[in-house]
């Protein structure tokens, strides 16, 4: 595993980069768009959840921020039809994608394996890793286009070493950490696109909240203050490292 905490970025870092967000209503998602535009880089933000995206672009207008693209998309019914659209759209507004952050996720319910509701076991598959896996097939051929382009998907801890009640949500991240070793090393061969997960940690968001709800959120970092591993996995600093496994923390 590679830490990525200690890096400092140059603020011209993403410029004329295209980055693509998914969950970029909130959480993390949210603040991965925008500080990916801080430091240059054209946004486009996918999200459930229609007034989240909405509130975040009047983030991006409060901070003077080049205004991101907003595509409300639900992953529990997405299909690949649904995505490749996305992909055409991408090629059409901007020519390119520079970056892919996989970062939609649900908590699912936390229980044993053996009380599990499969329907649930399911929806919680499906958005974590499924819908990840189908956008990000549909936006390879984009993400061929520029060179050294880079795809990063959000992982956990609980996706390294399984815990108990932690069901579908961990076995979705220990899939998402096989499709990077994978994929890494099959673009690796054929591309410039480099793959690699990112472990957040800890981290004040809703998601968090639901999994620790005695936790004092004011003892856990923000997600700013996590960016600079994000930064890293988009910029140039991480070329030719891939398949690899970041700690936000």
């Amino acid at each position: 595993m590679i830490e990525g905490s200690l890096y400092n970025a140059p603020k011209n870092l993403l410029k004329s980069k295209v980055i693509l967000v998914t969950g970029g209503g909130s959480g993390i998602g949210r603040q991965a768009g925008l500080t990916f535009a801080a430091f240059g880089a054209e946004v486009i933000l996918l999200g459930k959840n229609s007034s989240n995206l909405n509130e975040t672009y009047s983030l991006f207008e409060k901070n003077n921020l080049k205004k991101p693209i907003l595509q409300a998309i639900d992953f529990e019914t997405a299909e690949e039809e649904d995505f490749k659209k996305i992909s055409e759209a991408v090629l059409k507004e901007f020519g390119k994608l520079d970056g892919l952050l996989n970062n939609a996720s649900i908590l699912g319910t936390k229980t044993s394996i053996q009380n599990y509701d499969i329907k649930e076991w399911r929806r919680v598959s499906k958005i974590n890793f499924e819908s990840s896996l189908l956008l990000t097939r549909s936006l390879l051929p984009v993400l061929q286009i520029p060179d050294n382009s880079s795809i990063a998907f959000t992982s956990s801890g609980v996706g390294r070493k399984g815990k108990a009640y932690w069901g579908a949500y961990a076995i979705s991240k220990f899939a998402t950490e096989g499709l990077v070793q994978i994929l890494s090393e099959e673009l690796e061969k054929t591309s410039g696109i480099r793959v690699n997960a990112i472990n957040p940690g800890a981290v004040r968001t809703k998601m968090r909240a639901e999994a620790y709800p005695a936790e004092d959120p004011n003892t856990l970092k923000n997600p700013k203050e996590i960016m600079n591993a994000y930064l890293f996995l988009m910029g140039i600093d991480s070329l030719g490292i891939t398949g690899k496994s970041i700690e936000a923390q």
